[in-house]
Order: C-alpha cells, then structure tokens, then sequence
C-alpha cells in the first residue's frame, strides 16, 4: 500500500477472524485496541509520521448512560492549570509534556537541519534517521497529551451529571502569548475528549461562550470596569468585595451562566448570560 490515506466503506471492507480484508485483496492483521461496539460503515488506513500504520472504524455511537450523581461542575480553561474546576479533587494542572519534551526534539530537529539535502535530492540516511526520532518524540508527547486529557475526562463525567463548560477556542489565542502553553496543555483536545465522553454517557453538557467569564463576579454578577491582566491572579469584586482565585471565580461563572448554580443565578443579568 501508498502511504496516502485509504478510506472503504462498507462495500470495500469486512472483518473476519480479527483480520481487515479491503477491497483489491488486500488483507491486514489488525492489532485491536478495543472491540468495536457495531458494525463500522467505513474505515480510514493512514500511517502516521514515525510510520505506523492504523485503521480507523466509524461505527454508530452508542449511548452508555452512568449513575446518576445528582453533582454539577464548571470548567475553565487555563493556563496556569489546564482546568480550573468548581470542584478542587477535579483541577487538571498543566503537565507539560512538550515542555519536558523539547530538548530532545530540538536536538533531533539540529541533526535534521545539518543533514538536510538540497531540493530534489533524495535525503541521506542521517536525514531520514533523525526524521524519524522526531516523529517519535512528537507521537510521544501527543499520546501522553491524549492519556492525560482522556483520564482526567473520565474521572469528570463519571462524577458529575452536568458539566458546564467553557466554549474555549484555539484560533482565538493563535496570536496571543498563550498560544503555546495553549497548545502544549492540549486544551482543544482536552475539551473534545471531555464532551464527547460526556454525551456518550449521557451527561448534560452546557457550552459556555467565554466572554466576560474573567471579567465577571460569580457571587453577584457585578462586571469590572477594566481588562485583568493575566499576571493577575486573585479576582476581587469592586462591588460586593468577594476574592477568590482568578480561574476559580471563571468557573463558577460557568455555573451561573449555564443555570446550574441557583443560589447565584438570578444574579446575573439575562443580557450576560
């Protein structure tokens, strides 16, 4: 096989004895991660950039309803902590796993650069070697992102029977000086881990739009009069003098924005909402 990806659907694959058999012959001995729950109507086989290769099934989704819990959280996005919860045992400090990581890619990127051929040319073994021990770092740390996002997720659905939960958009910090931690917590994937499993399971999810959540007071719904830098991390409310920690006080926000919080909730204006 190429290494473009091949995508079948239900006319050009079948599974038999734990093999994939693919349209034009071609029989591949699958290495199973889990049992697939229905039968897939496609199948996508790519390899990735260390050169493995994978197939991946789209099946129905099957909904896995979990105990009730009859407890409610709200999700922040951050940087200091990849998420600031409403529920201290739920907090996700920021691993940092590209950070630790970025010695030793930037080593093997040095070697790529020494090594690289001009256009045209196919690269030499060193090129190719250190290529390869590049991609490999960078699975790495993707996969360590996944677990951890994935993991965390779990513990927070099986939990809580209504998330509400910060709309967090990557583009909107591609420019900004938290691009990069940004990207190194994951947070887009973490949040995508997070809902998907949530409504697998049932669970309530509420989207939050972000704006004002840092400017807001969670306890009497007064909004600040300035942008609070981010080196600020202690919120204080000009109006009713509740301090709290800057993310903590976001993630209640989510709460009373969503209606989960009625002790709060008709404190805050229906235009903020």
């Amino acid at each position: 096989m190429g290494a473009l990806p091949l995508n079948y659907t239900t006319r050009g694959l079948r599974i038999r004895d734990g093999r994939l058999h693919l349209a034009g012959g071609i029989v591949l001995a699958v290495v199973w991660s889990r049992e697939l729950p229905e039968p897939p109507s496609s199948v996508r086989v790519y390899r990735d950039s260390p050169g493995h290769w994978y197939a991946g099934f789209v099946v129905a989704a099957v909904t896995e309803p979990l105990p009730e819990t009859g407890a409610v959280i709200g999700i922040d996005w951050g940087v200091k902590e990849t998420a600031a919860t409403t529920s201290d045992a739920h907090d996700l400090p920021h691993a940092r796993h590209g950070r630790t990581a970025a010695r030793k890619l930037a080593h093997y990127q040095r070697m790529m650069a020494r090594r690289r051929t001009p256009k045209n040319r196919p690269g030499t073994k060193g090129y190719k070697k250190a290529r390869r021990a590049a991609a490999k770092v960078s699975k790495k740390i993707t996969r360590q992102r996944t677990d951890t996002g994935r993991t965390w997720a779990k513990s927070v659905v099986r939990d809580f029977d209504a998330l509400a939960v910060e709309d967090f958009r990557p583009k909107l910090l591609a420019k900004s000086t938290m691009a990069r931690k940004a990207a190194d917590a994951a947070i887009g994937a973490t949040k995508t881990a997070l809902v998907e499993m949530a409504r697998k399971h049932g669970r309530t999810v509420h989207l939050v739009n972000p704006a004002h959540t840092t400017t807001d007071c969670a306890h009497c719904g007064a909004r600040a009069k300035h942008r609070i830098p981010l080196s600020e991390r202690t919120y204080t409310c000009t109006a009713c003098g509740t301090v709290s920690p800057r993310d903590k006080n976001s993630a209640r926000v989510m709460l009373v924005r969503a209606g989960l919080n009625p002790a709060s909730a008709d404190l805050v204006s229906p235009a903020r909402r």
